[in-house]
């Protein structure tokens, strides 16, 4: 692989070896690469990211529940051209007018190898995957509205990123090259938050850890805090100067609580948890 073509770590995006391992594979074996991971480890920043990387177009569809496989080919407008016809507008004469193009299209006919992205695709329902499949695997699709057979250009590097809501189809996966990006470690993050924060102080930043970690770890919490929810409490600590001693537990909830966690479960949880520390600091 040239080294166009590969995809390497940067000063604003952490990658680790085994993602930088497998999003290289699947630009080799030009399969889509599939990302799982739970909210809020970058799976769509990487899909920017690569895009900078390469130096190549970002082609992003995000999936909701009411997506179909068809609106990423194209769409044919039929009520805009029924509204024209009765105003006698002259481009109902022409189905092309009508015809809306879709994302996979715009990566088939970009001049230069788009990366596209596919962003949730568990959102959809369950006959969404296989619904591409086709469109993936021959890079060709037909527009039966005006007889036009629309190949890609260029193979596009295709990033598809899920966060597990549901299974996928087996036929699917098969063609996928899969990988699943796991939490980061403390020492992974460190290098995160220096991305975002290059002169935090130490302390703070040891404590907020710290206390980041001791919070994923405890046992019925509802939802973890992740990575981005990490980045936005520094931020918040960061701009009311919070001291390092404030994070320390004993001293009830944490200051800017509320960017780490999201449900009045997690918070009478973790209350109950500094309860238990205080009542053990004084025996």
């Amino acid at each position: 692989m040239s080294q166009a073509n590969r995809f390497t770590s940067t000063d604003h995006y952490i990658a680790t070896p085994d993602l930088l391992l497998a999003v290289n594979a699947a630009i080799t074996l030009q399969r889509p690469l599939l990302i799982k991971g739970e909210p809020g480890t970058g799976k769509t920043l990487l899909a920017e990211e690569i895009a900078r990387n390469l130096n190549a177009p970002l082609i992003s569809w995000h999936i909701k529940s009411t997506t179909k496989a068809q609106q990423g080919l194209y769409e044919y407008d039929a009520v805009s051209r029924l509204r024209d016809g009765q105003l006698g507008d002259a481009r109902v004469n022409d189905i092309s007018n009508y015809i809306v193009r879709g994302k996979l299209w715009e990566a088939f006919e970009s001049e230069q190898r788009a990366i596209l992205l596919i962003d949730e695709i568990d959102k959809a329902d369950i006959e969404f995957p296989n619904d591409l499949l086709r469109e993936l695997d021959r890079m060709t699709f037909d527009v039966y509205e005006t007889r036009q057979t629309i190949t890609a250009l260029h193979r596009p590097i295709i990033i598809i990123t899920s966060n597990n809501e549901k299974e996928l189809p087996d036929a699917f996966l098969r063609r996928c090259f899969f990988h699943y990006i796991r939490f980061p470690d403390k020492d992974t993050m460190r290098q995160i938050v220096a991305v975002h924060f290059p002169n935090l102080h130490e302390e703070l930043l040891a404590e907020a850890l710290e206390l980041f970690y001791a919070l994923r770890d405890l046992p019925g919490l509802k939802k973890k805090p992740s990575t981005s929810e990490l980045i936005d409490w520094l931020k918040l600590l960061l701009a009311d100067q919070v001291a390092p001693s404030a994070l320390k537990t004993g001293d009830g909830l944490p200051p800017m609580s509320g960017a780490l966690l999201k449900n009045e479960q997690d918070v009478s949880l973790f209350e109950r948890l500094v309860k238990m520390v205080r009542a053990r600091q004084h025996h």
